[in-house]
């Protein structure tokens, strides 16, 4: 008995519909990378677990796929390895794992070829990583980053652009209903320092994160269990109720930090990229400063943002920030960067839903020809080479068949033009075209054909 076929948990087939759809969302997202001058970079599938381990925590290292040695390297193996731990072993059995996201190899890269790159060096990256997740809705083992980095300054026009090309990115897939928090990790620090958490800045931010999914007096009581004392609560309690706009908050937020260098550093930074926005033609109606936003305390280090739909219930579909150091792990200290990352699936799931995917996305050949016999068929063939050298997608259908099931074939793929070639068709090189939506039905020659086809 044959063997039912499946899939490992956590990865997806994706059929022609949603290939075409995800090439739509990909393609836009590049073609805006590209003319803002960042350039491709592929990294490969594999690394070295000494490239990888350390770099995402404890949690990550858990995550990591790992591959085992290639070869028959249990015969060199000394199972009394056992003995000094699992850890031990699993060095000598495997050596390499698949990537678990697309930054740490970034880094590797821009060390290894450090002499031959431009700096700043501007990269996007669009490939799969893996983690050995628990697969749930939204979360898989395999799933496609789409990153781009600016690496090799400091320059706060970076991150404009980067917020300037979220702007083309969703005005380009007509998504309008979104918003983008911005903010710094010093203005973070500033907050602690006002409130007298400095030294449990980590704490308080976790804290502070949770403030959306336990609401305020719920995270003014784990602040108090964290010892900040009651004055302290109330000034942050005042700050995160401002509704003022992104200007008067910054202006306001000055007064408070006065004495927390580091604060009144972050609101600077915000303010510049702001500034630099408004240069580079983005309306300020969708970016909202969050004092709230928290994310990735461990790796960012100035600005952070984030970017989550307003009509669809959707957690962030783009998010990154500026790091320094990025390089540093791997022996080239000192150089700053920021990023971006577009999460594809997720786009890809407020997009279906809100049905913004362009209907002609569905299918890729543009129009059928028909075939009824042999002596047809070979005019057929001809026919769809020349209009395949006029750039025109089209198809033969394979086998005499009758018209019924030969429409039935084009409806199902979404043809928009059916091309009949018979016997009269063949005679007199005077060609029937069928709107396939519409059912219209018209005659044209050739070189008709060709303008017709090439403008729809």
């Amino acid at each position: 008995m044959a063997q039912k076929p499946s899939l490992p948990k956590g990865v997806r087939d994706f059929g022609p519909e949603q290939m075409f759809r995800r090439n739509y969302l990909l393609d836009t997202i590049k073609g805006v990378f590209k003319k803002y001058g960042f350039m491709p970079l592929e990294t490969p599938a594999i690394e070295n677990l000494s490239t990888l381990t350390g770099k995402y925590g404890d949690e990550g290292d858990q995550l990591l796929f790992k591959i085992l040695n290639s070869g028959d390297f249990l015969s060199k193996t000394d199972f009394s390895d056992f003995e000094a731990g699992a850890k031990e072993l699993s060095k000598k059995i495997t050596e390499k794992g698949l990537k678990y996201d697309l930054t740490v190899p970034f880094a590797r890269y821009v060390v290894m070829n450090q002499n031959d790159i431009t700096f700043p060096f501007k990269r996007y990256q669009v490939q799969p990583v893996w983690r050995a997740d628990r697969p749930q809705k939204g979360r898989y083992r395999e799933f496609y980053q789409c990153d781009a980095d600016i690496i090799g300054t400091n320059s706060l026009v970076c991150e404009a652009e980067l917020m300037a090309m979220v702007n083309e990115i969703f005005c380009k897939l007509e998504l309008k209903d979104y918003q983008v928090s911005i903010s710094s990790r010093k203005i973070l620090e500033g907050l602690a320092d006002v409130i007298g958490a400095t030294d449990k800045f980590s704490a308080f931010c976790v804290i502070l994160d949770k403030l959306d999914k336990i609401g305020l007096e719920k995270m003014l009581e784990e602040m108090s269990q964290l010892g900040i004392p009651k004055p302290g609560l109330d000034r942050l309690t005042a700050i995160l109720e401002l509704e003022e706009d992104n200007t008067d908050k910054i202006e306001t937020l000055r007064k408070v930090f006065i004495g927390s260098e580091v604060g009144i550093e972050g609101l600077n930074e915000v303010e510049t990229t702001l500034k630099h926005m408004t240069s580079l033609g983005v309306a300020h109606d969708k970016t909202h400063f969050d004092l709230t936003l928290a994310r990735g305390l461990s790796y960012y280090t100035g600005i952070i943002y984030e970017v989550k739909p307003t009509s669809v219930k959707m957690g962030t579909i783009t998010a990154g920030g500026r790091y320094d150091n990025l390089t540093g792990v791997f022996g080239l200290d000192g150089v700053s960067g920021v990023g971006i990352s577009f999460g594809v699936d997720r786009i890809y799931d407020v997009l279906e839903e809100l049905n913004l995917f362009p209907s002609n996305q569905l299918g890729n050949t543009k129009v059928m020809i028909t075939n009824f016999d042999e002596n047809c068929l070979e005019h057929a063939l001809g026919l769809s080479s020349r209009l395949r050298n006029n750039n025109v997608n089209c198809e033969v259908y394979p086998e005499p068949a009758k018209m019924k099931k030969q429409l039935g074939y084009a409806n199902k793929k979404n043809i928009p033009f059916v091309v009949m070639v018979g016997q009269e068709e063949v005679d007199t090189n005077i060609y029937t075209v069928k709107n396939m939506e519409s059912g219209e039905q018209h005659k044209q020659t050739l070189l008709e054909l060709i303008d017709f086809l090439a403008t729809q």
